[in-house]
């Protein structure tokens, strides 16, 4: 049955249809019917930002936290320049956003019209898809594919630019239910069989476990396929909850940090399983973690994948679900006991070594406070910055759905994160870790936070500098510090002039008494933490980076 509505009421429906119905935006004259069909929606909820950058960030981390997209709304080319880099972020990270976008009329496109910019080529190397629509009458169509694309296979942004004069448009829209199924591809007996004769053959391997395990909610099965052939199992970088860090086969986190541990564990290693991962620069140590010595093992569900840092010697594009449970009719007989036990072994050493190094930093006694009194299913996000080094060595993460970091490595991300993660998980505690740099960056959505009544606790690390540039310049140019340092900003009264509680701690009693105030009251809360400048990582200081 076909029945009359405009463009901008079309595409509310078209996402309704899908169970979508969080929209983030900074609004705009362009897309104006479109805020206009949102203001019937008693069942949407739109969240208007201070700035589109920040309003993508919340959108990748509601994807993120949902594996539904999240929909961020902007401008013109201003608005959508904005907003760029949380589109480059669900790029990188496989997160899934669909992004609409108001463009100049139709009558003046191609004129350079007032902020027009071609939004297709714009965003064409940082999407999945990108598309203008020019025909009102195909918006049905377009925006059911831009739903499917964003969710399939690696998921992913896709963006779609709508001229202003489009949104009014009526058009007769098909009144289908049109339910998307995410597509699960399954490996096929051949591959299975040549997994378990690769693994038959092996006495050191090792599984690498990345962002695939959270998109397919495979937690359990890779828990399962851990036990059950056991394997000591790596987790990719900023992919922390996707194993718990308690279970006797966790063996260490792939990220920035520098591990004698882990270059020693896959130096002995013969066979790398990669569970949905595309085996980045970091998880790589610059692509130097693997060899030709190793038998690679990739698994994911993107074919573009496969190949494209390191070559396979059985690659299989796969669910990571899927896989995980076609495994469980293989038969493979481990011969690696000891290897694992040693490998975790030499893992709980170096983590304690680290401890030790670090016991008296105040960063320690914050990660050990948030661990204490957490909740185990309370969501952690952090920023881009040195200060997130404490959180990934030394907080145990024991619950899948519990952490949201960008692996693109994006400044800003952590307050904004913080609150999509909310609005994915309201029943969950959500604390955001920044650091000053990365937290002035986007710190006018503590306002957002406020205004729409959305509890998230912030930790702001402030050493008065950009940290992880300061330690590349006094590595590579000691003493000749430029654009490095920062002037002397109160985070906790900046808070405070938002509407949200504030708060400046110095010593381990104050951060205790202040979390558990936080806690305590469910009101936007920033926490200010001074930390040394000189302690500038997990294991290192100033001085000795200078030598």
């Amino acid at each position: 049955m076909k029945r009359q509505t405009t463009v901008a009421r079309a595409i509310v429906h078209c996402l309704k249809r899908q169970g979508i119905t969080k929209y983030f935006c900074v609004p705009g004259e362009s897309y104006l019917p479109l805020l206009d069909a949102l203001y019937d929606e008693e069942d949407v909820t739109l969240i208007s930002a201070r700035h589109e950058s920040g309003a993508a960030f919340m959108a990748e981390a509601y994807g993120k936290c949902t594996s539904k997209p999240g929909v961020v709304l902007a401008t013109r080319g201003v608005g959508a320049g904005n907003l760029a880099i949380g589109v480059h972020t669900a790029f990188q990270d496989s997160t899934p956003m669909i992004v609409i976008l108001g463009q100049v009329h139709r009558k003046v496109l191609g004129k350079e019209g007032f902020q027009e910019v071609d939004l297709s080529s714009f965003f064409a190397p940082i999407a999945k898809w990108t598309v203008e629509v020019t025909d009102p009458e195909r918006i049905d169509e377009i925006m059911t594919k831009a739903i499917r694309v964003s969710q399939s296979g690696r998921p992913g942004p896709v963006v779609v630019s709508i001229p202003e004069d489009v949104f009014a448009k009526v058009i007769e829209m098909q009144d289908a239910d049109k339910i998307f199924v995410r597509p699960m591809p399954h490996p096929s007996v051949g591959e299975l069989e040549n997994v378990a004769k690769l693994l038959n053959q092996s006495r050191h391997p090792v599984v690498i476990a990345g962002g695939g395990i959270k998109h397919a909610r495979a937690e359990k099965e890779l828990l399962e396929f851990s036990e059950s052939l056991n394997l000591p199992i790596f987790v990719s970088f900023r992919r922390h909850d996707v194993f718990p860090h308690d279970h006797e086969h966790f063996s260490g986190h792939l990220g920035l940090a520098k591990s004698g541990h882990i270059e020693a564990a896959f130096q002995a290693a013969d066979v790398v399983i990669a569970l949905g991962t595309r085996l980045s620069e970091v998880t790589t140590k610059d692509y130097t973690l693997l060899s030709d010595k190793h038998r690679l093992i990739h698994v994911d569900i993107s074919e573009q994948v496969l190949g494209k840092a390191f070559e396979p010697d059985v690659g299989i594009v796969s669910d990571a679900k899927q896989f995980l449970l076609a495994m469980k009719g293989m038969e493979i007989e481990p011969k690696w006991q000891s290897w694992t036990k040693r490998v975790k072994s030499s893992y709980r050493a170096e983590r304690e070594q680290s401890l030790q190094m670090a016991e008296k930093t105040i960063n320690t006694h914050v990660i050990k406070t948030l661990e204490q009194w957490l909740p185990e299913d309370a969501v952690l996000t952090n920023d881009a910055g040195n200060f997130a080094g404490w959180l990934h060595e030394f907080y145990t993460f024991k619950k899948p759905n519990t952490y949201v970091g960008p692996t693109s490595g994006a400044m800003g991300y952590g307050l904004p994160s913080a609150i999509g993660a909310k609005l994915a998980f309201p029943d969950k505690t959500v604390v955001a870790l920044t650091g000053d740099g990365g937290f002035m960056m986007t710190a006018e959505e503590v306002e957002t936070a406020v205004r729409y009544h959305i509890p998230v606790i912030c930790l702001v690390f402030n050493n008065s500098m950009y940290g992880t540039i300061r330690m590349h310049q006094e590595m590579h140019y000691p003493n000749r510090v430029i654009g490095t340092d920062l002037g002397d900003v109160s985070f906790s009264k900046m808070a405070e002039s938002m509407g949200a509680k504030g708060v400046t701690v110095k010593t381990k009693n104050e951060f205790l008494h202040a979390l558990k105030d936080a806690l305590q009251h469910e009101k936007v809360t920033v926490i200010e933490i001074i930390t040394d400048p000189e302690q500038i990582s997990v294991k290192q200081r100033m001085d000795e980076l200078r030598k």
